[in-house]
């Protein structure tokens, strides 16, 4: 492990971390920024991505020493005052932890699909049209880290799973399970039912039936897809479900929250076939 301390708020060896906006960490740069400690436990033991550095303070660096040590050679590890850190980052929600990391590829989604199937008999997809909330995003990786979705596949309108606040919310979610963008969303749909997946379109309409109809059936592979909250799933992803599924509420109540809906999905068709908890590590 490669320790370094810094002492001088314009060590250019900072310049990653000090106030850049998501996008243009993404863009120009291509990287991402994680926060905290447990973001960055599962960064280190779970995820695919490898950090180019890391920031922390020193009561952070002490309590992390074991899992530090497992580092690959060439990461240096910052070490600075806390003070420092939160005039380079600008807000002290790290809580002394900071790393980053350099983007990978992108995946390709029936890449993805394909590689869940050869894993188990009835995996869950996740699908995400339109959702520009960090916060719901975040949410539905959390719950699909915690509820085995195996992949989460978005349109290109939905906001970037790797933004530092979608990572915050998701837990580190997002940097475990794995995810990729959709060109053409309805190509896409019709691509996975090719493969087999049966795709359930979350829609509290009349012409929806109860979720819960569907847990004794236990369905085989199956994509759970959900739109933006108002204006919900579009008309052409719609056409291309082979069913649509609403979760019972009660009476006077419309919809619920994307994120809550995504877990009580996912809870309940949960697939009863056992995976590795580490399958973006494996894959």
């Amino acid at each position: 492990m490669e320790r370094v301390t810094i002492d001088d708020f314009e060590d250019e060896r900072l310049s990653v971390y000090r106030n850049l906006k998501d996008s243009t960490l993404a863009g120009k740069r291509g990287r991402f920024i994680v926060e905290g400690r447990g973001s960055l436990l599962i960064l280190l033991s779970r995820s695919t991505y490898r950090p180019e550095s890391i920031l922390l303070s020193e009561r952070t660096f002490s309590s992390m020493a074991s899992e530090l040590a497992a580092l690959e050679p060439g990461c240096p590890v910052f070490v600075a005052d806390r003070s420092i850190l939160d005039r380079v980052v600008g807000f002290p929600i790290h809580r002394g932890c900071l790393a980053a990391c350099l983007r990978e590829q992108d995946d390709d989604p029936i890449a993805l699909a394909r590689q869940a199937l050869l894993r188990e008999p009835a995996p869950r997809l996740i699908v995400l049209e339109g959702l520009t909330n960090l916060d719901n995003v975040g949410l539905i990786f959390r719950n699909a880290m915690a509820l085995g979705a195996r992949a989460i596949l978005l349109c290109a309108k939905s906001c970037d799973p790797l933004y530092r606040k979608a990572i915050r919310t998701s837990m580190g979610g997002s940097l475990c399970v794995p995810f990729a963008r959709a060109r053409d969303l309805v190509e896409t749909l019709l691509q996975l039912r090719d493969l087999g997946y049966e795709v359930l379109a979350f829609d509290p309409g009349a012409r929806s039936v109860e979720l819960r109809s569907l847990q004794e059936a236990r369905p085989g592979p199956s994509v759970l897809l959900f739109g933006t909250e108002g204006s919900g799933l579009s008309e052409a992803v719609l056409s291309v479900a082979d069913r649509r599924v609403r979760i019972a509420m009660e009476p006077g109540v419309d919809s619920l929250n994307v994120g809550v809906a995504a877990g009580i999905g996912l809870s309940m068709l949960r697939s009863t076939q056992a995976c590795s908890s580490d399958w973006k590590q494996e894959g």
